[in-house]
This record gives structure tokens, C-alpha cells and sequence, in this order.
């Protein structure tokens, strides 16, 4: 009978041992699977990151500004006298001397484009026109010193000494590493990983010939896959503040061919800006370096600025401007050809007269002023 007691005491205490061994694997296994879920679950924050990434990506946002002056006549008519000409300005006082009073308006952007009214040549064989304008090649410089990077050549004096003037001003610009664009040049640049295009034109008549070209060159910029087009027109009634018929149709027509801003000049005093389908139109910058005339008795101009707002790459509704008023001489009795940024009384008056002549356009007051970044009696 004791024998048989002990094996059964044996038998329930191998049973006992193999439930505890049971037990233990059992605890064991869900302790590996807790642990190996805590470790390869990621952190609440690391979800919501995550999914920020894939769903809610912040935009690539980018501004772009870019100025616009008018007519840049780096030289003068070689029938005019030569004491208080550019040129004797230019001997006399070095090249630094015509871009000392710009305040770096050039040089706060990203791009700035003007109308070279002039040849840069050593050519001698003119046009037969009242008035012939040429300067020195050297003179491509005070575009470098100023910091212009591209000039309009679509204007009434680009051959005022015929096919070799225009080659040579070609040639004088390339020296400087300066663009240009106008007839058959484009200008694109790459600004921020955004292609910019600039066109120019002479567009004294808004016809079906300049609109097919002005639709075709702006389709051309977009196949290309710029993302700004700036067009320049050379247009317009000189010493005229009011811009003709035609030159708000075109101007219009251009917009709705897909430019983002049109510029203008050619009159020698400024015209208007209008807004149109969310656009910006400046019919006319007025004279800025103009070596043309020693003494004009409208002095006012004014450097237009705009700031192109993108997302991922696309323009946005944002739109911000800056009319920058300026004289084209730093004395008020004879143009010395230094244009000068103004301020105080004369900022304000020079910003009230673009305020004003805006209002002449339509008739309407001037909108646009809601965009402009500086008030005109800062």
C-alpha cells in the first residue's frame, strides 16, 4: 500500500511540473509578442507626420520681383553740341557717375529689364531721320554698374546707323553679359528654379499681324515651360500722358494671350497703370537715362516693381507692386543724366501724378494702388 501511495504522489507532482512549464512558455510567448509589437509600432507623432507627409505636403512657395524702367539713351545725337552732352558728362565725370543716385532699386530685385534707346557702335554710316542716337560700346556698362540684367531693342533708334549699329549694340551687350529681347530675341532666365520670358515690340498699330506674333511668341514662352512672361510695347504719342485706343487693346489682347505684365514706353513722360483680369499694365515708364535731351521739361519718371507670388510653381492670385518714383536728372536745372530716387514732397508729388494719370485711362479711380507696397507719403 505504501508503494502505491508514493507513485501517486509521483505522478501528481510530474502533472504539477508540466502545467507549470505550460504556464511559463504561455507567459513567455505573449511576453515576446508584446514586446515585439511595442517595438515595431510606430509613435503616435510618427503616424501623424507620416500622413502629413503623404496627405498634407506644405507648398513650395517662391516670390519672384522684377523692375522695369524706361528709355535708356546711353549716348546722344552727334549733330547736337558736345559741352553738357552724355558723353561729356560721361568724359568728364567717369561712368560711375550716371547710376551713383539710383538708391540700388536695380539691385533689390530679381530681375530688371529697360528700353535701350540707342546704338552702341563706332559706326558712321546713319539713318535719314531727324535724329540719330549713338554712344560709345564701353558704354554697356552703366547697364552693369546700374544692375540691369536685359534691354529692351524694339524701338524707333536701334538702326539709327543701320544693320552695323545694330550689330555692334548686339556685340557691346554680349561683352557685358547683358540680355536683350525684342523683333526676334526672347529673353528667358532662370530665377529660383522659374523660368521667366521677356518679349519685346514696336507697337505703334494694334493689328492682326502684332497680335498673331504677340500670341505666338507667348505660346511659345509657355510651351517652353516659362512661368512669368513680361512683354514691352515701344508705342504710343510722345509727351502724351494718356494712352491711345490702341494701345489699351493691344495692351488688353496681350494679357488675354497669357502675358502676367505689360510695360510700355516711348511718349518721354509716364502714363498710367491699369489693372486688367487680375494683370498689371504700365502704358508708359517714361524717360529714365535719357541722353536725348539736355533739358526736358518733364524730368518725372518712376521704376515700376512687381512681386510674383508661387505655389509649387503656378502663380498665385498674390500680387504685390511698388511704383518707385525718381527724376531723371539729380539737378533740377538740366538733365545730367543721373536719375535720382526721390522722396519726401517730391516722391509724393511724382506718386500723386501717376495716381492721376491712372485715373485718365478709363476714367475710373485707380485700383491698383490697393497692391502698392510703399505709400507716397512714406
Amino acid at each position: 500500500m505504501t508503494g502505491q501511495r508514493s507513485g501517486g504522489r509521483r505522478k501528481r507532482r510530474r502533472l504539477k511540473r508540466w502545467v507549470r512549464l505550460t504556464l511559463a512558455a504561455l507567459f513567455l510567448l505573449i511576453f515576446v509578442t508584446l514586446l515585439v509589437n511595442l517595438l515595431t509600432t510606430p509613435d503616435e507623432n510618427d503616424v501623424s507626420d507620416t500622413t502629413k507627409t503623404e496627405t498634407e505636403k506644405e507648398p513650395d512657395k517662391k516670390t519672384i520681383t522684377v523692375s522695369a524702367a524706361g528709355d535708356f539713351t546711353l549716348g546722344t545725337d552727334e549733330a547736337f553740341t558736345y559741352e553738357g552732352s552724355f558723353p561729356h558728362e560721361a568724359e568728364k565725370n567717369g561712368l560711375s557717375h550716371f547710376t551713383t543716385e539710383l538708391d540700388g532699386v536695380f539691385e533689390e530685385d530679381d530681375l530688371s529689364t529697360v528700353n535701350l534707346e540707342t546704338t552702341l557702335t563706332e559706326a558712321t554710316e546713319k539713318a535719314a531721320k531727324k535724329f540719330r542716337f549713338k554712344g560709345d560700346p564701353e558704354y554697356a556698362q552703366i547697364l552693369t554698374n546700374g544692375g540691369i540684367e536685359a534691354v529692351n531693342l524694339a524701338n524707333n533708334h536701334i538702326y539709327d546707323y543701320l544693320q552695323q549699329g545694330y550689330d555692334d549694340t548686339i556685340a557691346s551687350l554680349e561683352k557685358e553679359k547683358i540680355g536683350y529681347f525684342g523683333y526676334d530675341h526672347q529673353y528667358v532666365t532662370e530665377i529660383k528654379g522659374v523660368k521667366v520670358g521677356v518679349l519685346g515690340y514696336e507697337g505703334w498699330n494694334d493689328t492682326a499681324e502684332i497680335r498673331e506674333q504677340v500670341e505666338s511668341d507667348i505660346q511659345q514662352l509657355r510651351n517652353d515651360s516659362v512661368g512669368i512672361v513680361i512683354v514691352h510695347f515701344h508705342w504710343g504719342i510722345e509727351r502724351s500722358y494718356v494712352p491711345e485706343e490702341s494701345q489699351k487693346t493691344l495692351a488688353r489682347f496681350t494679357v488675354d494671350a497669357g502675358a502676367d505684365l505689360v510695360v510700355g514706353h516711348h511718349p518721354h513722360v509716364i502714363q498710367g497703370i491699369e489693372e486688367y483680369n487680375g494683370k498689371f499694365i504700365v502704358y508708359s515708364l517714361g524717360n529714365f537715362m535719357f541722353g536725348g535731351n539736355r533739358n526736358p521739361a518733364d524730368k518725372d519718371t518712376f521704376v515700376f516693381q512687381q512681386t510674383f507670388h508661387l505655389e509649387d510653381g503656378k502663380l498665385t492670385g498674390q500680387k504685390d507692386i511698388n511704383a518707385v518714383p525718381f527724376s531723371i536728372s539729380s539737378l533740377t536745372e538740366r538733365n545730367n543724366y543721373q536719375p535720382k530716387r526721390l522722396d519726401g514732397a517730391e516722391k509724393e508729388r511724382v506718386m500723386n501724378k501717376i495716381i492721376d494719370v491712372s485715373n485718365q485711362i478709363n476714367g475710373t479711380e485707380a485700383v491698383w494702388m490697393i497692391y502698392q507696397q510703399e505709400t507716397a507719403a512714406e
